[in-house]
Order: C-alpha cells, then sequence, then structure tokens
C-alpha cells in the first residue's frame, strides 16, 4: 500500500510540481493552500509525511508546525519545510519546532523525491 504526502503551500505550482514529483515515486498527495486548510483535511487523511511552505496567509508554516507538534495524534508526524527563507532565524524556528528538513526555493524534482525517501518508504 502507497504512502499518502500532504504538500501545503499557497502557490498552485508549488503544489502542482510537488505533487509530479511525489506521485512520480508512487506517493499518493493530497494539497492544502495554507495551514488552516492542512489541518482541516489531516483528520480525513492518512498522511505519512507533510511538505509545508512558511509564508502562507491564515496560518503560515511555522503555526501549522507548532500545531502539528501539539497534537498527540500528528507530534511524530515527519515534517519537510519548504520555503525561499534562507535566513537563519527561519531555520532554527524550523529546527526547535521539530522539522525533519529544511529546503531552500528553487528546487529539484530530484531533491524532494530525496528528502521525502529520507522519512517515508512508499512501499512500507
Amino acid at each position: 500500500m502507497g504512502r499518502t504526502i500532504l504538500a501545503v503551500d499557497d502557490s498552485a505550482t508549488v503544489r502542482k510540481f510537488v505533487s509530479v514529483a511525489l506521485t512520480m515515486q508512487g506517493f499518493g498527495v493530497v494539497t492544502a493552500c495554507d495551514g488552516m486548510d492542512a489541518l482541516e483535511k489531516l483528520p480525513n487523511q492518512q498522511v505519512d509525511l507533510v511538505i509545508t511552505d512558511l509564508n502562507m496567509p491564515n496560518m503560515d508554516g511555522f503555526e501549522l508546525i507548532k500545531a502539528l507538534r501539539e497534537h498527540p495524534a500528528y507530534k511524530d508526524l515527519p515534517v519537510i519545510i519548504l520555503t525561499s527563507l534562507t535566513d537563519d532565524d527561519s531555520k532554527d524556528k524550523g529546527t526547535r519546532l521539530g522539522v525533519n528538513s529544511y529546503i531552500v526555493k528553487p528546487f529539484s524534482l530530484e531533491k524532494i523525491q530525496y528528502e521525502v525517501s529520507k522519512y517515508v518508504n512508499w512501499a512500507d
């Protein structure tokens, strides 16, 4: 049975690119346009990993990660940040919140596939 990734980004283009990259590897992909959308979709979906942008309307990536880490069902869910923010403060905050990886935009298809494969095996 395949694994499912939740891709959270306010850019439809980024969501599509991430979806294509992961479906090519056999993953199922659910998308959300911001943190609030992601939290609404999680209870209805078995998700094995979250990839999230940081700068989003309504609920940003940091708020989403904090909410995930505070929820018993999602506290150990692997999270990858995918963002254009390269400053040390953002990276440090992500680390403090317990993210597993930090990918800087622009990114390659191979980079996404590689980072996801470190935490989730599609064939599990």
